[in-house]
């Protein structure tokens, strides 16, 4: 049951349509991560390898901006041997900041550029064609995918052959993920089969290893304990404009309607998410979903405020111990931290 209060929106009410040229204009970093900058990012004292990435991708992006570190300019396409390594891709564990980092290259590179998920350049593909997808990115000077993953066979195939046109036009490019590129698509699909198209990926790349803390939890609180279905109503009720009321089964249904490409466009105008009901999800596909909601939700820094199960009980033992454990174990870290956000929004009556 939806709260008829005029303020109160639902996402099982909304069908975006999102136009192409809406999708590449919005490939630049969220919300969460426009005034990040590398100055901005505090390394952990007890993990070398998050300083020293620092380092790396400083140099990284003055070779971007062409002056080589001695003031004069060089021609962008020129930077790097040929057949060598066209990017940086930061691999770690979630929480150790490995977008806000992304988003620090972004920032401090010249254009033009782009920054998305992996998923949005899947779908960007989808929107455009491949063949005007390269039109499009090919005059960049630098491409960032975020959460860089290979989930089935035709995605391997498709980026594979994408990043290597793109590489070839001079593009440089950086990602970020939890998997190190050779082990990409373990898990998930007949990797084997697909190994001269990962090996291919993975040349593209010199590596960066950052470990760590997940920073979102470091020395602060337990999430905070679901509360009651009605509390979560007034809740919604309480927010300023824009607060999203939903029932969590209904939109997990409602997910399944909506392609992915258009989660982000499903939140605009939205201040805070208010779900009923949380309960284990039990299918994969149905999880997957969830997972790039969240992210997308994270992005805007949307506080949640929830009744039903705690979300470290959302996906199952099973699915968390499979071949998208990352993916999970990342959604299960930036809900939590977005719950503690939304526990300020909840009636102390």
């Amino acid at each position: 049951m939806i709260v008829s209060v005029a303020h109160v929106v639902s996402l099982t009410r909304r069908q975006p349509s999102v136009p192409a040229d809406r999708l590449v204009a919005e490939m630049v970093p969220p919300p969460r991560f426009g005034d990040v900058r590398f100055d901005t990012y505090i390394p952990d004292p007890n993990q070398p390898g998050q300083a020293a990435a620092v380092l790396r991708l400083e140099r990284f992006a003055a070779g971007l901006n062409g002056d080589g570190g001695n003031g004069k300019r060089r021609w962008f396409r020129r930077e790097s041997a040929p057949g060598g390594p066209s990017g940086i891709y930061l691999d770690g564990g979630y929480g150790v900041g490995k977008t806000h980092l992304l988003a620090s290259l972004w920032h401090a590179a010249p254009g033009p550029k782009s920054l998305c998920t992996f998923v949005e350049l899947t779908n960007l593909v989808g929107a455009l064609g491949f063949r005007q997808t390269v039109e499009a990115l090919s005059g960049h000077r630098l491409l960032c995918i975020d959460e860089f993953e290979l989930d089935d066979p035709g995605d391997t195939v498709l980026v594979s052959t994408l990043l290597g046109k793109l590489a070839d036009a001079g593009v440089k490019l950086a990602a970020t993920s939890n998997t190190l590129p050779d082990k990409l698509g373990e898990g998930r699909f007949a990797a084997q089969d697909f190994m001269r198209e990962i090996q291919g990926l993975s040349a593209r790349f010199e590596a960066l290893r950052i470990d760590g803390e997940d920073y979102r939890h470091r020395g602060l609180p337990a999430a905070p304990t679901p509360i009651a279905d009605d509390v979560v109503a007034k809740a919604a009720e309480a927010a300023p404009d824009g607060a999203a009321l939903d029932d969590f089964a209904e939109l997990l249904a409602h997910l399944a309607t909506v392609h992915p490409s258009r989660y982000g466009a499903m939140l605009d105008g939205v201040t805070g998410i208010f779900w009923r009901g949380v309960r284990p999800v039990q299918d994969q596909a149905t999880a997957l979903r969830l997972v790039v909601l969240a992210d997308r939700m994270y992005d805007r820094e949307l506080p949640i405020v929830a009744s039903g199960v705690p979300f470290d009980e959302l996906f199952t033992e099973e699915m968390v111990a499979g071949g998208y454990r990352k993916k999970y174990l990342r959604a299960i870290s930036r809900l939590v931290a977005m719950a503690r956000e939304g526990a300020e929004h909840v009636p102390t009556r």
